[in-house]
């Protein structure tokens, strides 16, 4: 059986109790956090700019990158409402600055071509449609905009083991994509000069970006035809 995205919600729902005390804070979280981070900072510079973060879980990522980049406004985006209730004080404390709100990769609740750098980081394997996912993702940046897609790294034997053998036997059937599947991902969602950085470490992780060319072609979501920002209430309040 395939996995899909009701074995994603249930399985999130449980791990929603102690995803901010996992040991994956420390192993793989933490430092891919940090990466992004110092990522965005390098393109961004101390410049405003709108950051879309998919599969936001608790809000750790979107309130760290907000505290230290305090002229980054951030939305995150989770499918799961257990995960945006247990990051409830963390969201309130960024009240203004940070948007929790509940929805689907695959349908982003967003207008096209708003987003400087939209980030998904250690949820992407969990996607049972990537490519549809990558698209989405690709859709919602501005011309230029960068997105930024850290997940494990399977490409050697220690990362293979981590995660097409340990992590599949404890989460099921999910997809680690490879380096070569992220860049035909994000070449087929049109996005341009892309580039791969790989982490060593106890759990090897890669970050792969991607940028929104101004001369790209995006097809315009059905669900969405303006090209604002519709400011969306958050579900956690």
């Amino acid at each position: 059986m395939s996995y899909d995205k009701g074995q994603a919600t249930e399985e999130f729902i449980r791990w929603s109790e102690s995803y901010d005390r996992c040991i994956l804070q420390w192993l793989i979280f933490g430092p891919s956090h940090r990466a992004l981070i110092r990522r965005i900072r390098k393109m961004v510079g101390d410049r405003p700019a709108r950051v879309l973060d998919v599969g936001c879980g608790t809000g750790l990522f979107a309130c760290r990158l907000r505290s230290e980049m305090p002229n980054v406004q951030v939305f995150g985006v989770d499918l799961v409402a257990e995960m945006l209730e247990k990051g409830r004080d963390r969201w309130h404390r960024h009240r203004g600055q940070v948007f929790p709100v509940q929805g689907d990769s695959e349908r982003l609740p967003f207008a096209s071509g708003v987003f400087d750098v939209v980030t998904c980081s250690n949820s992407f394997h969990h996607y049972p449609r990537q490519e549809r996912a990558v698209q989405e993702m690709a859709r919602v940046l501005r011309p230029g905009g960068r997105l930024m897609i850290v997940d494990g790294y399977r490409d050697r034997p220690w990362g293979w083991f981590i995660f097409d053998v340990c992590v599949a036997a404890v989460e099921g059937d999910i997809h680690h994509a490879s380096a070569r599947r992220f860049r035909e991902l994000m070449q087929a969602a049109g996005l341009g000069s892309i580039a791969q950085y790989r982490h060593r470490g106890p759990a090897p992780f890669l970050l792969n970006e991607g940028v929104a060319s101004p001369g790209s072609t995006v097809v315009p979501a059905p669900h969405f035809t303006s090209s604002v920002v519709r400011e969306p209430a958050a579900v956690v309040r």
